[in-house]
C-alpha cells in the first residue's frame, strides 16, 4: 500500500525561536494584529509504501527523527492518508 505522509519539524517548546519572532515582530507593521506566539518550523511531504498504516507511521516516524529533525532540538509530528 501507499501512502502520503506529512512531517512536521518544529522547535521543542523552550528552545528560542528568531524566525518566529521576527515574523511576530513584522505583522503589526503588516496591518496583522492579535497574533502571537508565532514559531516556525519545515514541512516535508513523502510517499511511503508499507503493508498497513502502523508501518508506514514507524517508518515516517524513524526517518523523521534520524534525518529530518533534530531530536535534541525539534519534534517531528507525523501525518498519514492512504492514497
Amino acid at each position: 500500500m501507499r501512502f502520503d505522509a506529512r512531517v512536521e519539524v518544529t522547535l521543542r517548546e523552550g528552545i528560542a525561536d528568531p524566525e518566529g519572532a521576527t515574523i511576530e515582530r513584522a505583522l503589526p507593521a503588516l496591518g496583522f494584529t492579535g497574533v502571537h506566539e508565532v514559531r516556525a518550523g519545515r514541512s516535508f511531504r513523502l510517499v511511503v509504501d508499507a503493508d498497513s498504516e502502523a508501518d508506514a507511521r514507524v517508518l515516517a516516524q524513524s526517518l523523521a527523527d534520524r534525518l529530518l529533525a533534530n531530536p535534541v532540538l525539534e519534534l517531528a509530528a507525523v501525518e498519514l492518508a492512504a492514497r
